[in-house]
C-alpha cells in the first residue's frame, strides 16, 4: 500500500549550487555530503523510498533530512549556510565539565603507585583517587563514583587499542 507523497523540495539556483559544491568538496564530512545528496535527490523529484534505495540509506534518514531542510528553507542563506543546515542539531544535556586534558591527567595519576602520593594503600580506590585529583588541583570537585567511571572508561579504551 502506498503512503502519502512526501513534501516537494524546491531549490533556487543558489541552494542547488551550494549543495552541489558540498557534495563535491573533499574536505567535508561524509555524513554532510550524504545529506546534501538526499536534498538534491528530493529536489529532482525522487520520493523517500527511491532516495533511500538510490543512496543506500535508511528511509527514516531521508525523511528526517527532507523535513529538516524544508523547515530551515525559510531562513536566508546569509543567516544559515548550507553546511549549517546539514549539520546535526545540538545534543541535549549539560556540557562537559572535565576536559580531555584533565581526563588524561586523571588516567596518568591512576597509573602511578599510590605510595608516590604518600597514600598508605596498595591500590587506588574511587574515594582515594577522587581525593588525590582534587588535592592536585586537576579539577575542583569530583565524586568517587565519577572518578571510578572515568578510569574504567579509560581502561576499556586502552584495552581495545592494545588488542585491536
Amino acid at each position: 500500500m502506498r503512503g502519502p507523497k512526501p513534501p516537494l523540495v524546491e531549490l533556487n539556483d543558489e541552494e542547488r549550487q551550494g549543495l552541489e559544491v558540498v557534495v563535491r568538496r573533499h574536505t567535508i564530512a561524509q555524513q554532510v555530503a550524504m545529506r546534501a545528496r538526499i536534498i538534491l535527490a528530493a529536489a529532482d523529484g525522487f520520493n523517500n523510498a527511491q532516495t533511500a534505495r538510490l543512496l543506500g540509506v535508511d528511509i527514516n534518514t531521508v525523511r528526517l533530512w527532507r523535513n529538516r531542510w524544508l523547515g530551515l528553507q525559510a531562513v536566508r542563506l546569509d543567516d544559515l549556510s548550507i553546511e549549517e543546515r546539514l549539520t546535526d542539531a545540538p545534543r541535549p544535556g549539560a556540557p562537559r565539565r572535565i576536559t580531555s586534558e584533565q581526563e588524561c591527567q586523571i588516567v596518568a595519576l591512576a597509573c602511578e603507585a599510590p605510595s608516590l602520593s604518600e597514600r598508605p594503600i596498595s591500590q587506588w580506590t574511587g574515594r582515594e583517587i577522587a581525593d588525590e585529583i582534587v588535592r592536585r588541583g586537576i579539577v575542583d570537585q569530583i565524586s568517587p563514583r565519577h572518578a571510578s567511571r572515568l578510569l574504567k572508561r579509560g581502561a576499556s579504551n586502552r584495552t581495545r587499542y592494545a588488542i585491536g
